[in-house]
């Protein structure tokens, strides 16, 4: 049997530049988060366990703020809420984009203001419009043609709804074909090149109980190249025009989504923010310009970018399968509380925390604790070669799409999420218990 070894990289091995900027090195190859341990939270929490650093969410949102100051900056809730984030994300002065009445409730229960919250989905629920009217949503996203009855009628003769339309640019960027969301062909937006968005507003004015405010087009996830962007606005200001020459409407709100990429492993590319800020408003002027347009409110809708690079998550190794040529580490967790490598293939950087190994580091894969072979967190990534049962290892870059997308297969129960800062660390949601599981399930 020959298991692969890598060359010592010590210099890659202490590389934190996708941690959260509070991350210390400890002795004994320990490392702290929000001057916390991660071998105190993992003693005190149990694992698996999700850690959120309430700075790094914070400046993250003031970055956001700094660089699109007359903008409105909408966090995006998908990528991960609680009520903590809800708090965190009011206090620095963001707006929400929310998918779903749960999302939205959760934000109002929590004190977020209903009219800073725009609300999205391609199949919004009774409930989700329902909602949405009664507790004052400020933007409803229209998303097909049949929204725009249901809505108006929802709203009712004596009322008026203010509503976006989303406009699918024919745009193709993401990490994955399943994040990609501004291409034709597919479940989100109207299409600008085959006139569904043209005829959707032209119906959208005639109906007095829907006031149009202006455009939305989300064009994918995990983009990390500014050019997508700027294509999409040329393109939807032109759309733009067309309304104002057709309907005599200059619509005053323009609304260009997420998807802005970020490193998961030390030396991808990520999302330049500033260049992004510089360049999209520099293509709004221009265009608008052109077209002899009023250059209208830019929103934009940050998630991952702010909560990803906020969150650790911390596992225990409880067995090792040494085969031909590769270490299989299994650990406690698994795509229960992280489905993303199994959906699109994501790739994490693991470490091994709280002990230093002199050992050489090993290609390893390491594997969750499910009954599923693509129940994979990190494939063919450099681990110590004396990796053993009990060992903590860290994840980084954590923050987002794990929690928001956890499960309950097999019935393992969801971990809980730990924020830390200023060298405390307190419990947001705790952890899903057997007890949970027997308290919904009510049948006899």
């Amino acid at each position: 049997m020959t298991i692969a070894v890598l060359p010592a990289a010590p210099a890659a091995a202490d590389d934190l530049s996708i941690w959260p900027a509070s991350t210390a090195p400890l002795p004994h190859g320990a490392l702290s988060v929000g001057g916390v341990a991660l071998t105190a939270i993992a003693e005190r929490f149990d694992t698996p366990v999700y850690v959120l650093d309430e700075g790094e969410v914070r400046g993250r949102c003031r970055a956001y703020r700094d660089a699109f100051p007359d903008a409105d900056v909408l966090y995006a809730a998908k990528a991960f809420l609680s009520r903590a984030m809800v708090r965190w994300v009011r206090e620095e002065g963001l707006g929400l984009d929310v998918c779903s009445a749960g999302e939205l409730e959760l934000a109002v229960a929590e004190g977020f203001p209903a009219d800073r919250v725009v609300l999205h989905g391609n199949a919004k629920s009774p409930h989700d419009m329902a909602a949405a009217l009664r507790l004052g949503v400020g933007r409803i996203v229209i998303d097909s043609p049949g929204e725009i009855a249901r809505i108006a009628a929802a709203v009712g003769p004596s009322g008026s709804q203010k509503v976006l339309v989303r406009v699918v640019p024919g745009v193709a960027a993401g990490g994955h074909e399943k994040i990609r969301t501004g291409t034709e062909d597919q479940k989100f937006g109207l299409s600008l090149t085959d006139g569904s968005a043209s005829r959707a507003i032209a119906r959208i004015l005639g109906r007095p109980e829907l006031a149009l405010v202006g455009l939305h087009c989300h064009i994918g996830s995990q983009i990390t190249e500014v050019k997508p962007y700027l294509t999409a606005v040329r393109r939807m200001v032109g759309l733009m025009a067309r309304v104002r020459d057709a309907h005599g409407v200059v619509l005053p709100e323009l609304d260009m989504g997420g998807g802005h990429g970020i490193a998961y492993r030390p030396g991808e590319p990520a999302l330049d923010l500033a260049e992004l800020a510089r360049a999209l408003r520099a293509e709004l002027v221009e265009s608008c310009a052109a077209a002899g347009l009023t250059v209208p409110r830019l929103a934009i809708e940050p998630g991952r970018a702010v909560a990803g690079p906020a969150g650790v998550a911390l596992y225990r190794v409880l067995a090792l399968k040494r085969t031909a040529g590769r270490v299989f580490v299994a650990v406690d967790g698994g795509m229960s509380d992280n489905p993303r490598p199994a959906l699109y293939g994501a790739r994490y950087a693991p470490r091994l925390v709280g002990r230093r190994s002199t050992a050489g580091p090993a290609v390893a894969t390491v594997v969750g604790r499910h009954c599923e072979a693509g129940d994979i967190l990190a494939a063919d990534v450099p681990l110590p070669g004396d990796l053993r049962p009990g060992d903590l290892l860290a994840v980084p870059v954590a923050g987002a799409y794990q929690f928001a997308m956890a499960s309950g297969y097999n019935l393992v129960g969801r971990p809980p999420v730990v924020a830390v800062g200023g060298g405390a660390a307190r419990l947001l949601v705790r952890r899903e218990t057997p007890a949970d599981f027997r308290a919904r399930d009510v049948g006899a």
